[in-house]
């Protein structure tokens, strides 16, 4: 009983205080559709990765510095948070989804951010459609925007495309 009462304080504090590190077991809507995601970590905010300069000519940047002043406008009063998740296919059939559709992120208010696969320094994200057979893992990031202001409380991941009735949830606050 002393052992238990030293070792639950232990793996509690090795989840950290954004419930990282946490696996959780979801199942998808087909038979042998069968997932553990764990959520390695949450990096808030997130600094986007500097866009790849087109191939070739100098004459598009004038164009792409109109563009520029878009997304900078959207970032005075957004940020972006980058969620990284371990995924293992436990199942027997292959899984072939989107992690950024099957991904929500859930503010203080209610509100509920839907994951995309915008690349951040934080690292790679996943890509449109992961693949994994049976035992197949991947390690990846799904981004988020959601305003400066608003306070992180949960993450959300459920299989086919966040479709599923079975939904793994981690607390942030």
């Amino acid at each position: 009983m002393a052992v238990l009462a030293l070792l639950v304080p232990a793996l509690l504090g090795a989840l950290g205080p954004d419930g990282s590190g946490e696996t959780i077991p979801l199942s998808g809507t087909d038979p042998g559709q069968h997932l553990d995601v764990t959520l390695t970590r949450v990096v808030d905010p997130a600094d986007p990765s500097p866009a790849p300069a087109p191939a070739g000519s100098d004459s598009d940047s004038d164009s792409d510095s109109d563009s520029d002043s878009d997304s900078d406008s959207d970032s005075d009063s957004d940020r972006l948070v980058a969620v990284e998740f371990r995924l293992e296919n436990t199942g027997t059939t292959v899984y072939q989804d989107s992690p950024a559709k099957s991904s929500h992120l859930l503010d203080s208010d209610g509100q509920r951010f839907t994951g995309s696969n915008t690349t951040t320094t934080a690292g790679p994200a996943f890509p449109d459609t992961a693949t994994l057979t049976p035992g197949g893992s991947a390690l990846g990031f799904v981004t988020f925007r959601l305003p400066n202001d608003a306070a992180l409380a949960a993450v959300q991941f459920a299989l086919n495309s966040g479709l599923a009735d079975d939904v793994g949830h981690w607390s942030l606050s």
